[in-house]
């Protein structure tokens, strides 16, 4: 007869895993998001997660990349889960120590970084329900399996547990089956719960912004060729790109809020959140790009924003001549490394508290965050930004700088194909064309032309949208003519103001941006 404790024994011990995330996650979405068991061990892990692993992550799912990392915790816990199922085959008390610890695992983290006993709630709760299961279903695989020295090893204390023999499998399996399904369930309750609590929290803590002393001006007509698949000119909030290190976006109370401005200044400075509502704060259009951002990426975006001049709160500080460098910290412990020169001269870097005529999404730095033109937002955007630090590059080092990346991080000229879309079928217009387009940006020096071609044909002059300003993206449109039917591939490439010519050598993103130029295949009818 075939054995099949081993197996029912681990599936026991993966089981309790999904019951314990699930009752945790659960309990944590009603009662406090942060004490939630996957955001702690997430927080935990992110920091010590290689660079290649994270830009590997963000390559492969982009904006979810958060998911991701949730979903591969709760994997490999359940994957430990088993182990320590299998193991209780013959050492019952062994295994349930092991659970144990591995569910008040994060109650040691959280307690560790200032968390409190009342935080322990969730995982606490989990433990409890993970253990029961697991208690529950050994007793019914014990009944499954064919009679064995189940007894444990000599000098180990007698089993509590009496096994009811004869069990049927199919009541095995389908308590498994249904505990698994009710833990999973449980996870993603307890996810969608803690992100309507932060909603919640968002809209009771929400901004009345005042009218900007300095308004952005108005967008030309012309500013959007209106070409059907194109991204639109202007990103709206929902569609914003989401980047960085925060597994659960910090929960900031805008009243409490403050800056601080320290370091190497004759003056400490603070500010809060009421006394910079009442500075003339400023409108600007700039476009954000993410130095993950592969060749051809979604990873950029464009808004307006409202917020008061950087340069203006240093200049109460009044940094030291020896300075070179601001490292600006997020509430959540990110660090980023500006160049103090881009954050005094004449471009619009924002102390930014709007976003698109609204208060800051959660998401993209409620209450304040860093806008800064020209540089990628690794060393610039920081959000939920609470210091601002003028200090050295020679003597501090900034969160992904730590990592392997460079510390200045200016913005490449770039571009991308939007139109055609890779691998569709295409018809000439009325005209006989086929219209390619896409978007283009050098933010702070602007794009001066975009070139096309189809296959290895000649390069040909795109018509560009009108520009708002230097600082943002530009839409670009090329049409040919007489394409014969069949496998094409277009390839475009920008010019910046200042005559520089998009890289076309591919090269990874780290450690300054990605390079190349992008390309799309397509097939003509």
């Amino acid at each position: 007869m075939i054995d099949r404790r081993p197996l029912l024994f681990t599936l026991s011990g993966i089981v309790a895993t999904l019951v314990y995330f699930g009752a945790a996650e659960f309990i944590a979405g009603a009662f406090s998001a942060a004490s939630a068991p996957l955001l702690i061990l997430g927080q935990t892990i992110i920091p010590l997660v290689p660079t290649a692993m994270i830009k590997a992550a963000i390559s492969v799912f982009g904006t979810n990349d958060k998911l991701a990392l949730v979903i591969t915790l709760v994997l490999v816990g359940a994957v430990l889960g088993g182990v320590i199922g299998r193991i209780g085959l013959h050492r019952r008390t062994l295994s349930f120590v092991l659970l144990i610890g591995l569910g008040i695992l994060p109650v040691v983290l959280l307690l560790s970084t200032g968390g409190t006993i009342l935080d322990s709630i969730p995982a606490l709760g989990g433990v409890a329900l993970g253990c029961g299961a697991y208690i529950g279903l050994i007793r019914l695989g014990e009944g499954v399996a064919p009679a064995g020295d189940l007894a444990g090893r000599p000098g180990e204390a007698a089993d509590p547990i009496t096994p009811p023999r004869g069990t049927d499998r199919r009541t095995f399996f389908g308590l498994a089956g249904g505990l698994s399904a009710v833990g999973v369930a449980a996870i993603a309750a307890g996810q969608s719960a803690s992100i309507l609590a932060r909603n919640a929290a968002g809209a009771v803590t929400k901004l009345v912004l005042p009218p900007p002393a300095t308004s952005a001006p108005e967008i030309p007509a012309g500013a959007d060729l209106g070409i059907d698949g194109l991204a639109t000119i202007m990103t709206p909030n929902e569609d914003f790109y989401r980047i960085d290190t925060a597994l659960i976006p910090p929960a900031v109370d805008a009243s409490s809020w403050s800056l601080r401005i320290h370091g190497m200044v004759e003056q400490d400075v603070t500010i809060t959140m009421a006394e910079l509502l009442d500075l003339p704060l400023e409108e600007h259009r700039v476009s954000l790009a993410c130095v993950s951002n592969e060749v051809g990426g979604d990873l950029v975006g464009n808004a307006t924003w409202l917020g008061y001049p950087v340069r203006e709160l240093l200049k109460r500080a009044r940094p030291s001549a020896d300075a070179d460098m601001v490292l600006s910290t997020s509430d959540d412990g990110f660090t980023a490394s500006t160049p103090l020169e881009v954050l005094t001269d004449d471009r619009a870097s924002l102390l930014a508290v709007g976003m698109n005529g609204e208060p800051l999404p959660r998401d993209h730095g409620f209450p304040a965050r860093l806008v800064v033109p020209g540089l990628y937002g690794f060393v610039s955007a920081t959000k939920w930004v609470t210091e601002l630090e003028v200090t050295r590059f020679a003597d501090e080092e900034a969160y992904w700088t730590k990592r392997g990346w460079s510390t200045h991080g200016p913005i490449l000229v770039a571009s991308r194909v939007d139109v055609p879309r890779a691998g569709v079928h295409v018809s000439p217009n009325q005209d006989g064309q086929v219209v390619t387009a896409g978007m283009a940006w050098a933010q702070h020096v602007g794009i001066a032309e975009v070139r096309v071609r189809i296959d290895t044909g000649e390069w040909h002059t795109a018509q560009l949208s009108e520009e708002l300003n230097t600082d943002t993206w530009r839409q670009w449109r090329c049409a040919f003519d007489d394409l014969d039917p069949g496998t094409h591939t277009v390839t475009v490439r920008a010019v910046d103001e200042d005559g520089n010519v998009q890289i076309s050598e591919r090269r990874p993103a780290i450690p300054g941006s990605a390079t190349g130029l992008h390309e799309r295949q397509f097939v003509v009818d």
